[in-house]
């Protein structure tokens, strides 16, 4: 059985159009129906009902697509796991993290832990969430640090997963001051606000959508990007108005390059959590999390 086989079973269940599968899959039609026709062989039963156009699923096609996606899943787990396995006894650290936290919250809590534990090497992969959540899934991260808000729950507030807030962090919505000192764009006024917006795959992009999306019906998105530190620059540029994290741009707010571009109404407190799998491998992984919690557990007393 050849994994490509199951890609393409995947690729053609949703639609049952072999055209359109083939072409999804860079193949020709006839080498794409091939492939089915040898899973099939191998499976030992019909997936597709060809008599419909398009063609559908079988009682043992919709069977088989659970197992092609657990097995896919599966695949797609073995090098993190074989790492995990490695690196056992290792004292080194896989830890993803936004790219805002990355430049901001990361380096001065990372200090903070090395009173507790003995953080030897710390390899961090930096990216927007929803590739740092892949990371985890995928088993290449023992840990994902990031912005949560309980209004935009993230693929790590599943079960699978446990999380400890480690910080506190604002977004504020803000923009460069006009000759006066005032924001130059003011949310709420009615008028069509200049906005510099997340993609989709930015959790804060998440976060500010899940809030604000029904009040920001009257603003236009003048531009888009993943990383929060390229919304800033475009925002001291006087672009428009951008939801920033305060760990961010707290200097900027100090040095009034940049002012708030609305009220109290307008900004929205976010947790900053730490997500790792319930089970961990690593010494330092271990060594980690003790401090983390440890920590914690001293803020609370």
């Amino acid at each position: 059985m050849n994994l490509i086989w199951l890609e393409d079973f995947l690729a053609l269940a949703p639609t049952g159009n072999f055209s359109r599968a083939a072409e999804e899959r860079h193949s020709s039609q006839p080498a794409f129906s091939r492939r089915i026709r040898a899973l099939e062989a191998w499976v030992g039963a019909e997936l597709f009902d060809r008599s419909t156009q398009p063609a559908r699923l079988t009682d043992v096609g919709k069977w088989f697509l659970g197992v092609a996606q657990d097995l896919l899943a599966r695949v797609s787990r073995v090098p993190g796991d074989a790492q995990r396995v490695a690196e056992a006894s290792s004292v080194t650290l896989r830890l993803a993290s936004t790219h805002a936290l990355s430049f901001t919250f990361l380096p001065r809590w990372l200090r903070g832990l090395e009173a507790t534990a003995a953080l030897e090497s710390v390899q961090l992969m930096s990216d927007v969430l929803q590739r740092c959540e892949a990371l985890m899934r995928e088993g290449k991260a023992q840990f994902v640090l990031s912005h949560a808000h309980a209004q935009a729950p993230g693929a790590l507030d599943a079960d699978a997963y446990l999380a400890i807030q480690v910080g506190d962090d604002e977004l504020i919505p803000v923009c460069s001051p006009n000759e006066q000192g005032e924001a130059r764009h003011l949310l709420g006024t009615g008028a069509g606000v200049p906005l510099l917006h997340y993609s989709e795959e930015s959790g804060l992009g998440r976060i500010i959508r899940s809030v604000f999306d029904r009040r920001l019906a009257a603003a236009n998105t003048v531009f888009t990007a993943h990383a929060a530190s390229v919304l800033r620059t475009m925002a001291l540029d006087g672009r428009g108005v951008a939801w920033l994290p305060h760990t961010l741009v707290v200097e900027d707010l100090d040095a009034g390059s940049l002012v708030a571009a609305g009220g109290e109404e307008w900004s929205l407190p976010v947790a900053i959590k730490l997500y790792r799998e319930r089970e961990l491998s690593g010494r330092a992984a271990e060594a980690l999390w003790q401090a983390v919690t440890m920590q914690e557990a001293r803020a609370i007393d």
